[in-house]
């Protein structure tokens, strides 16, 4: 009994110093150099934001692409290391499609802490010139029309323009036929010549095509319009209510990073975000701002949008060899 009361005792004796040595921490963060890991696609955002940390931080951060196996090797970098703030990586749509398509270990919710978000980038939903369809409801008629003869193209099984293409599928009741290719380009050459009559291509990649006349826009997949495809609708306002595929970006570190260091993470985030200039620089480069948001406001849309793909992939029975 004796014991017990003083093992007690001790224990609050100690519960000070333990608190305060969080903050104490957090205090000291940072004092050496920060990176950044970047899996799949490009790593602009990264580096255009990182000087914005390091200007926030007073210290220097580096971009290092660990680009392979859909991202599995970047996330695992990042997982794996010290949550201490000084590994971060860079997550996008590909990790939590991954978490839907069972194709890596690693679980943004589970094994990593939310940052915040930082930018978005538009899909487009393109078809070829020779496609009777003006508008994304005239696309519909057309598809139930002709039920498994409108073909459309992706980068890949399992990629955004795939999915988005079989969530175009559930959300319009249609039966349109997938045709996948190995990367982005050919997926967009093969509408350009007509092979394949639509796609979901990322905007910065089609915008020059649409400008050309070599395919017709007919809406964005963000769920309002976007200035950065200039007079196109979203399928959201074009008859299918609450559609939204976006790519996005935003910053992780290990589950288990201090509070107290996540929370300074973001703040110097939020002052990117609040740039005007940044802001130029991604959208020319194809990229919109987030909004301000808060680490518990990108878990939550870490999770929604892992719960989202999992829906999809699961009622299309998607499999990744």
């Amino acid at each position: 009994m004796i014991e017990r009361v003083a093992g007690v005792i001790l224990s609050f004796l100690l519960l000070p110093l333990a608190i305060a040595s969080v903050p104490s921490h957090a205090q000291d963060y940072p004092n050496r150099l920060i990176r950044v890991v970047v899996g799949p696609g490009p790593d602009i955002v990264a580096r255009v934001f990182g000087p914005k940390i390091t200007e926030a931080l007073g210290q220097q951060v580096v971009i290092e692409p660990r680009p392979g196996a859909g991202g599995v090797i970047a996330a695992q970098t990042i997982a794996t290391s010290a949550p201490d703030g000084y590994n971060l990586l860079m997550a996008t749509a590909s990790y939590t499609i991954n978490t839907a398509l069972q194709t890596s270990p690693y679980d943004l919710r589970r094994d990593f802490a939310a940052v915040g978000r930082i930018s978005t980038s538009p899909f487009v939903l393109v078809v070829h010139p020779s496609v009777p369809a003006k508008t994304v409801q005239e696309l519909i008629a057309l598809a139930k029309a002709k039920p498994g003869r409108l073909n459309y193209s992706s980068s890949g099984i399992g990629t955004p323009p795939h999915l988005a293409g079989e969530l175009f599928k559930e959300m319009a009741g249609v039966d349109i036929v997938h045709v996948p290719f190995r990367e982005a380009n050919s997926a967009l050459s093969a509408v350009v010549g007509g092979s394949v009559e639509m796609m979901f291509s990322i905007a910065s990649t089609v915008q020059s095509q649409i400008a050309g006349g070599t395919v017709r826009g007919l809406a964005v997949t963000t769920l309002d319009p976007t200035p950065l495809v200039p007079n196109l609708p979203s399928i959201a306002q074009s008859g299918l209510p609450g559609f939204e595929v976006t790519g996005w970006n935003g910053l992780t570190v290990p589950a288990g990073t201090p509070g107290p260091i996540v929370a300074k993470l973001n703040s110097a985030l939020q002052r990117g975000l609040d740039d005007a200039e940044l802001r130029k620089r991604l959208e020319a480069a194809g990229y919109e701002l987030a909004a301000r948001n808060t680490p518990e406001d990108f878990a939550r849309f870490i999770g929604a949008d892992t719960v989202r793909w999992i829906r999809i992939v699961e009622k299309a029975n998607i499999r990744v060899k």
